[in-house]
């Protein structure tokens, strides 16, 4: 009961939703919106495309095989070898 009060107290009645979008009007003008919200989406989008570059990166990054390191007996003769 608690959780539902508090997500009620979250979000803006329909009172406060009006002034709130007046006040965006009056700020930015009705011109001007639209570009702002084109802005917006453009920017969410591009938000989007990285999530989902940076997840294919990380799955294909656990799909590789690891390579083979060379084995400890080469890595000890190249180090006699340069002595």
């Amino acid at each position: 009961m608690i959780a539902n009060a508090l997500f009620l107290i979250a979000f803006p009645s329909g009172g406060e939703l009006i002034l709130i979008i007046a006040v965006v009007v009056l700020i930015f003008g009705g011109k001007k919106i639209p570009e702002l919200m084109r802005g917006v989406g453009q920017g969410i989008r591009e938000f989007n495309d990285a999530k989902t570059n940076v997840k294919k990166e990380i799955e294909k990054g656990m799909n590789d095989k690891p390579e083979k390191s060379a084995s400890p007996e080469k890595s000890e003769e190249s180090k006699t070898a340069s002595n």
